[in-house]
């Protein structure tokens, strides 16, 4: 791919192991990166909860498409719980605490589009845990 203008199409299958351990802890599998933002596939293994953390300069739209789960948002004095699964879709904004939890025994998995693309394990701020 030319990654200086994203001429080239780029086709990925979804990868059946993750690539790597995001900083709250859920299993990322990397799909695809332009210059206005990235996509990859996110999984909370059952009755797992997530660490709490915000980011410092990105913007992520999550959209669920297995399994039940909760998300918390927190920014500043606006706080709330929102029930997730199939076809729920929800915005992160830039500096928002947030955590999530698996409700359920099987995998809680969501598709997560990140604006600007992810810069790096630096992004993301270990904040207070709503959750323990």
């Amino acid at each position: 791919m030319n990654k200086e203008n994203n001429l080239d199409f780029e086709t990925k299958h979804l990868p059946i192991n993750y690539d790597t351990l995001a900083p709250d802890r859920s299993e990322i599998r990397l799909l695809l990166t332009m210059r206005g933002g990235s996509i990859v596939h996110c999984t909370l293994p059952p009755q797992e909860i997530s660490v709490a953390v915000c980011h410092k300069t990105v913007e992520e739209v999550w959209y669920f498409i297995e399994g039940h789960g909760e998300v918390w948002r927190k920014q500043g004095q606006r706080e709330e719980i929102v029930e997730v699964k199939n076809g729920v879709c929800i915005t992160i904004p830039t500096g928002t605490h947030f955590q999530f939890r698996n409700t359920r025994s099987e995998p809680l998995k969501f598709l997560i589009t990140t604006m600007p693309p992810w810069p790096g394990e630096n992004e993301a701020v270990r904040v207070k845990n709503h959750w323990k």
